[in-house]
């Protein structure tokens, strides 16, 4: 069945997938820095939970009206794809070299167009083909992976990409009736409740320090989240993914601020291509 007609703003989403991107990054070296200390069971809970409570003051001021749905199902699955994908991202996180991780996890837009030329029957060109290629090769200059890529660790990692590539299309599916803050609530709300139920066995006493992370964590991670929402909501994954790219460059210079790592030739040469295939996704009529 055919999906409604909607507005195409490659321009506006290119700019907020930007900033989503930024926040994303941020939120990785948060989660290295806490996994030190926390299990990956209370980072996903954790980060959830205040996602809900991010929108407590708009339940107690507006009440439930803006947040009824008649998509539920569509939450559902959507909460089930980003809730796996969250598990994998973060456990790569935890486990594998930063950038590694980062590569797994920003090489979803590699998948978004095939997927949505699947599920949403939105085309497929040689041009989007072409930017998502020229992005990952991007991305493998400036990561570098090391040889953790080989180790069975990485199909962890693999599984994120892939598992948030469909989380991104079911946010693109759901957009001609549900607003950004709609799609994130239901998914902080149900992933909340899921992600409670491991710590039956997994719960751990926490500390000032790793439970201010935990909150910093989560609130990067529901800012970022509201902004995607609302970028894949104005234009299609295929035009727009390469910019999720930009996470990559962003991490590297996060990691030259905070630890005084130095892009080498072949990072700068990674992150020219990365722009050039985020310019080129947008660059058409």
């Amino acid at each position: 069945m055919s999906l409604p007609s909607r507005s195409v703003k490659p321009l506006q989403g290119a700019l907020l997938l930007a900033l989503s991107a930024l926040l994303f990054s941020l939120m990785g070296v948060g989660i290295r820095e806490v996994s030190s200390s926390v299990n990956n069971e209370s980072v996903v809970f954790f980060r959830n939970l205040v996602g809900v409570l991010f929108f407590l003051p708009l339940v107690l001021l507006k009440g439930t009206q803006p947040l009824k749905t008649g998509r539920l199902k569509s939450h559902l699955w959507r909460t089930t794809y980003g809730l796996a994908a969250m598990y994998c991202f973060f456990y790569a996180i935890a486990h594998l070299p930063l950038a590694d991780a980062m590569l797994f996890t920003y090489s979803a837009p590699v998948f978004t167009p095939v997927i949505a030329w699947w599920w949403l029957k939105e085309p497929l060109t040689r041009r989007m083909l072409l930017t998502t290629g020229i992005g990952l090769i991007g991305v493998l200059l400036v990561a570098k992976p090391s040889q953790a890529l080989l180790d069975s660790q990485s199909l962890v990692g693999l599984a994120a990409s892939i598992l948030a590539a469909f989380a991104f299309v079911s946010i693109r599916e759901m957009s001609n009736t549900e607003p950004a803050f709609r799609i994130v609530f239901y998914f902080a709300l149900f992933s909340t409740l899921i992600s409670a139920i491991p710590l039956t066995w997994a719960w751990q006493a926490l500390d000032s320090h790793d439970l201010g992370l935990l909150l910093v964590i989560g609130l990067l991670a529901t800012v970022s989240q509201i902004v995607m929402s609302k970028a894949y909501a104005l234009a299609p994954p295929g035009i727009i993914g390469p910019i999720a790219y930009l996470a990559i460059v962003f991490a590297g210079l996060i990691a030259w601020l905070r630890w005084g790592e130095t892009p080498d030739l072949t990072s700068l040469l990674g992150a020219a291509l990365i722009f050039g295939a985020s310019l080129l996704s947008i660059s058409r009529r």
